[in-house]
């Protein structure tokens, strides 16, 4: 423990470096919540900074980190017995019973590590105020130096030198110039909607919102589809409501353009199984990614994200829907449950660099009335933390038009598209021009 250490013995927190390692080690998503706060050094124990090491290489390089490719990594890298050996590693995990608390046990280490830091520091300062040979000017000027190089350290934020940012802005806008493509962002394959957004961006945090039956989840799976079956672009589904084969189904009835009452029933002609069959065969070739778990907690979500873009460099996520994600503590209130999962999804579209769509409910008090923001259910820091909010709307479930509305866009303006919706397939198409269907 770091209180009561005896005389002479550094600053350090064994407890906590075993828990942050545990925790790591039982979930990916722990290290990336922690990778930024702490460094290989920053552990006390040699073995602890050759097992931190080892995991920080294999997350990074996109490899399944367990106990046993982690005894295989550091035999490979000859530091395994120097760890205490495979039976030392299996403990690891043992010490720690969940990852939850993995960024409070990586503070802790910090802490020690910052306090080691000021330790030596100090005696550096002490001996240099005792050399004659040096201005006091200087000394003065180096411990400050040196106190504020440790303070950074405990400073979580960063910033950058306009010249930097101008630098990456100019090169973003060169590019498109040079490029001449007319989105600047992923298109969604509705050129009306796409003129709004210039295609979904990278790093945005986009919202779907619309109350039940209303076409939410026909929306997403008919852009997810022109996305990655049209233009071959890596796509995350994440259906918590749905089943992986019933999202399929839609699939294939959207594809083959094929009732999906028929399909459910398999009153199926020979011609229909054989579009059935096409559109299968464009769907398998499909860089389409798709996780089914009810119930999906935060961080497991998180977790697979980043999975899916480190394995299959996924471009863009859509989520069905943001209220089914549960977090850790389910004791807190259902608006600060939501809030915290409407932020992480925002951070998550940051830190991957990718869109990040999540659909929504609105409030029941919106029926027969276009929503605006304030209906989003839950909580309003989904209205805050969205980067574009995009409503469905129509007062006649079985009318063939839908209102599609862009109601917020942070970097870009605001406004209305129709659409036409096929419930016989749930799908979308853009609704051609003159037609009231």
């Amino acid at each position: 423990m770091e209180r009561g250490l005896p005389d002479g013995v550094s600053p350090h927190n064994d407890e906590a470096e075993v828990a942050t390692l545990g925790a790591i080690l039982i979930d990916a998503e722990a290290f990336y919540a922690i990778e930024h706060l702490i460094h290989v050094e920053d552990f006390y124990e040699g073995a602890h900074q050759k097992i931190y090491e080892a995991i920080s290489s294999m997350y990074r390089s996109g490899q399944s980190v367990d106990l046993l490719t982690l005894a295989e990594e550091l035999g490979a890298r000859g530091t395994l017995e120097q760890c205490g050996g495979a039976a030392y590693v299996s403990r690891l995990t043992s010490s720690v019973p969940t990852s939850a608390n993995v960024e409070r046990y990586a503070r802790i280490v910090l802490g020690a590590s910052i306090r080691r830091m000021l330790d030596s520091t100090s005696k550096e300062i002490t001996a240099r105020a005792y050399d004659n040979s040096a201005e006091t000017s200087v000394i003065v000027k180096e411990a400050e130096r040196k106190i504020f190089e440790i303070s950074d350290r405990n400073q979580t934020g960063t910033y950058f030198p306009a010249k930097e940012i101008v630098k990456q802005t100019f090169e973003a806008i060169e590019k498109h110039y040079h490029s001449k493509t007319e989105y600047t962002g992923i298109p969604s394959g509705f050129r009306e909607l796409d003129q709004l957004t210039m295609g979904f961006q990278n790093s945005e945090f986009i919202v779907i919102g619309a109350r039940p039956s209303v076409g939410k989840t026909a929306l997403a799976l008919t852009i997810a589809a022109n996305m990655a079956i049209r233009d071959k672009t890596p796509v995350g589904f994440f259906s918590l409501e749905m089943s992986s084969m019933a999202i399929m189904q839609r699939l294939l009835s959207m594809e083959a353009r094929l009732d999906s009452q028929r399909m459910r029933t398999g009153m199926l002609s020979p011609a229909d199984f054989s579009r059935i069959t096409e559109a299968a065969g464009r769907l398998y070739e499909a860089p389409l990614y798709i996780s089914d778990v009810p119930d999906l907690r935060l961080m497991d979500l998180r977790s697979q994200a980043r999975r899916m873009k480190s394995h299959h460099d996924v471009k863009i996520i859509f989520i069905d829907y943001i209220t089914l994600i549960s977090t850790e503590n389910r004791d807190l209130p259902r608006h600060e449950q939501i809030a915290e999962v409407s932020r992480s999804l925002k951070a998550l579209s940051r830190d991957l660099n990718i869109p990040v769509v999540a659909l929504s409910q609105v409030r029941r008090e919106t029926e027969g009335k276009r929503p605006n923001l304030a209906d989003l259910r839950e909580s309003g820091s989904i209205e805050q933390d969205a980067d574009v909010v995009i409503f469905i709307h129509t007062e006649d479930l079985k009318a063939e038009v839908r209102e599609v509305a862009v109601a917020k866009q942070r970097n870009g303006p605001v406004g209305e598209i129709s659409l036409a919706f096929l419930s016989k397939y749930t799908k979308f198409e853009a609704l051609e021009r003159g037609s009231s269907l």
